[in-house]
Parts: C-alpha cells; sequence; structure tokens
C-alpha cells in the first residue's frame, strides 16, 4: 500500500510539474547554435525542475529553492586519489581545499573559486567536478568557499563570507604551500559577481598581499539596464531567461519578484544616476558586432520613485560591481573575462572589460562563440549536459592560471 502511495505520488508530482513547465517562457535557441538538441533538451531539464520546485512548494511539502539545491548538487563524482581533499573553515566559513599530488618546487598558486548560483543554490558539492579539474589541471592549490546561501542568510552574507574566506587565506597561504603573491579569485555567474566585488573590496588593503588576478566567468556585474543588446538578443535562450535573471535575482536580494514587472515597464534610475552610469553601463559602448543579431535602443521609460527607493541599495557596488568608482576600477588585479554569445549577461562581460581596459588593466578575453550562460559549469557532467563550448571555456581557464 505505501509503494503504490508512493507510486501515485510521483506519477503525481511528474504531471504537475510537467504543467509547470509548460507555464515558463518557452526556448527561442538561434538557428546558428550547432547543439540546438542537446540546448533543447536542457531547457526541459531546467524547467521541469523549478515546476517540480514550484510544486511540492504549493503542495506544503518542501520549499522550492531546497529542490533546486539537491537538483544543482547531482551525483557526487568518484574518489580522486590524485588530489589530496580537505574540509576547513577560513573563520566561520566553510572552504574545500584540493591539494594536488603531484610533486613541485616551491610553493604553489592558490585559487580561491566562488560558485554560481545566484545566491540561492549552488554549493561545494555542486562545483566539485570543477574545483578539481582546475586544481589538478593547473597544479594549483584550490579552495571552495562555501558562503552561506539566502534567503536563510540574507544578503550581502554572500559577499561578507567570501571577503573573510579570501582575507584568511591571503594571510595564511604559506601555511598550505602556496606563495602569498600568486593568489587568484574565480567565479562564475553570481559567483563572478562575488569575484569583482571581492577584488574592489581589497583594492586599499595595505596589510594584506596583492590578489594577483580575478577570473570572472559570465558574471553578473550590474542590474541598471536590462535592455542592453545581449538581454534583447538572448532573453529566451536557455539556461538563464531575461525574465528568470531578473526574478532570481530579486529573490537573491530579499526583494518583492512582482518588482519584475515594474522593473521592465518603468525606470527606476533616476536622471542623474542615468547620466552618472551611462559612462559604463550603455549599449554604445558595446562595439558593433554585438549587435548583428539585432538591437533596438530602449524607449525612455516613466521615472518611478517608489521602485526606486526599494531597489537602489542593488545599485551598489558590491551587488553591481560594474558601478564602482574609476578610483576603484584603476587599481584592480589583471583580469581573465569569459562571456558567452548565446547569454543575456554577455555585455556585462564586455563592458567590465572595457573599463579595465580603459584604466591600463591587462584583460584576456575568452568569448565563446557557442557559449551559453552555465556551459562550463556543464562542461564536466558528460553525456547530454556537456557541450564542446563549455570544455573550450574550461581549457582557456586552466591555460591562463597556469601563467599566474
Amino acid at each position: 500500500m505505501v509503494l503504490l502511495l508512493g507510486i501515485l505520488l510521483a506519477v503525481l508530482t511528474v504531471f504537475v510539474a510537467v504543467a509547470f513547465y509548460y507555464e515558463h517562457p518557452k526556448a527561442e535557441i538561434p538557428h546558428g547554435f550547432s547543439q540546438r538538441g542537446k540546448l533543447y533538451l536542457l531547457h526541459f531539464l531546467m524547467n521541469f525542475g523549478f515546476g517540480l520546485g514550484q510544486f511540492l512548494e504549493k503542495m506544503g511539502i518542501v520549499k522550492d529553492i531546497y529542490v533546486l539545491r539537491a537538483l544543482m548538487d547531482g551525483i557526487p563524482p568518484l574518489k580522486d586519489n590524485r588530489l589530496l581533499i580537505e574540509d576547513l573553515r577560513f573563520e566561520k566559513v566553510k572552504v574545500r581545499i584540493y591539494h594536488p599530488k603531484m610533486s613541485t618546487s616551491g610553493q604553489r598558486r592558490g585559487v580561491l573559486y566562488f560558485h554560481g548560483g545566484v545566491g540561492l543554490f549552488g554549493s561545494i558539492q555542486a562545483y566539485e567536478r570543477t574545483c578539481r579539474h582546475l586544481a589538478r589541471k593547473s597544479n594549483s592549490v584550490l579552495v571552495s568557499v562555501g558562503y552561506r546561501l539566502a534567503p536563510e542568510h540574507p544578503y550581502p552574507a554572500q559577499f561578507e563570507d567570501c571577503v573573510t574566506a579570501t582575507i584568511h587565506f591571503l594571510r595564511t597561504a604559506q601555511d598550505y604551500g602556496v606563495d602569498p603573491s600568486r593568489i587568484i579569485i574565480c567565479g562564475d555567474s553570481s559567483g563572478g559577481t562575488l569575484t569583482a566585488a571581492v577584488a574592489q573590496a581589497l583594492v586599499n588593503r595595505r596589510d594584506l598581499p596583492k590578489l594577483r588576478a580575478q577570473i570572472l566567468i559570465y558574471p553578473f556585474l550590474q542590474c541598471m539596464d536590462f535592455d542592453l543588446p545581449s538581454y534583447q538578443q538572448n532573453k529566451g535562450v536557455p539556461i538563464l531567461l531575461k525574465e528568470r535573471t531578473i526574478t532570481l535575482g530579486l529573490r537573491y536580494a530579499n526583494k518583492d519578484v512582482r518588482l519584475l514587472e515594474k522593473i521592465t515597464e518603468l525606470s527606476y534610475i533616476p536622471e542623474d544616476l542615468r547620466v552618472k552610469y551611462k559612462k559604463w553601463v550603455s549599449a554604445d559602448h558595446i562595439p558593433e558586432e554585438f549587435k548583428a543579431r539585432g538591437y533596438k535602443p530602449s524607449p525612455t521609460l516613466p521615472f518611478a520613485k517608489e521602485t526606486f527607493v526599494m531597489l537602489r541599495p542593488l545599485l551598489n557596488p558590491v551587488f553591481s560591481p560594474l558601478l564602482a568608482e574609476d578610483s576603484v576600477i584603476a587599481r584592480l588585479p589583471e583580469a581573465f573575462i569569459l562571456t558567452c554569445e548565446y547569454d543575456v549577461l554577455r555585455d556585462d562581460g564586455l563592458l567590465y572589460k572595457k573599463r579595465l581596459e580603459d584604466h591600463g588593466i591587462k584583460v584576456t578575453w575568452c568569448h565563446l562563440q557557442e557559449g551559453f550562460h552555465g556551459t562550463v559549469f556543464l562542461a564536466l557532467w558528460g553525456g547530454l549536459f556537456a557541450f564542446r563550448s563549455g570544455k573550450k571555456g574550461l581549457e582557456k581557464i586552466v591555460n591562463f592560471l597556469r601563467l599566474m
């Protein structure tokens, strides 16, 4: 009887989750994408996961965010005898350290990795494959930072944990066989946001070794303009659809998701700030080649003061690193920036690249012509989840690390 009820519940869950899937925005995959079938399947699975989470939350069984976390963690990989792996704490922050067993002369480089997941999901476990690969292939001591997640730990707890872990590692690097002058911080998606924000937070710290470099993998860097060319062109491209980007960002910042409608229909940026930020965030600064798939200048929208009051904290450089002052940008370390053609966040990376280069900061740029958001994370999952673009991106990141 119990087994029968379990089967019935499973079948009901699947049917309802599929129904939720069809309520989500449909995929709009450009015809030039060579692995269309795989990306459609990935889109279905992603929407199914979101739908399943919503259904189980409506049933009062479990909150949707816990479902998404479990799905993202996936099945842990097998033991890797080429690495010594240990779980520690840097102050109160959970970390997992990967030490290559390969012999080396002198101290190694160190890498801190901040995982993606919009500050809501993602974990050390979810990024186990990525961190093992980077540590092993680059022969680096890698620290995966298990920062606290929202909503249990409201923003900016995530940033605070990453800063704490970075400072601790900079101060104790030699205890782990790491050269303090060869420490790189790295992150993908919202982890890229955290990477940029941490690098900015440390520029004036004279009591610490300087960061050697920062690696930003398709980072989210601003919430001033959601109508840049990449947002227009890729609004329906999996896996990070435009509507999903804004909705998850609002949840991360503990804001009402119903503000989505106002953000897309009204302007919440007052004129004085719009003029100031246009120097840094504008389609005018995007190379014409990235407008070829279509772009229409944004119409002038009426200003919504109440929305501005609610969302003003999101213009802080901790949340939107692209809006940092020139005096901060000019002192940042060398950077590696990875962008994907089919990603709503593509132009965030392009604009940050321009800002850094305008201030004489060396930038190594990797643009994946067939890349989409999340492709690097998926590269080591194999089978239906691995795409050629992700493998190429991982290779470029490893090559950059080897030069540090």
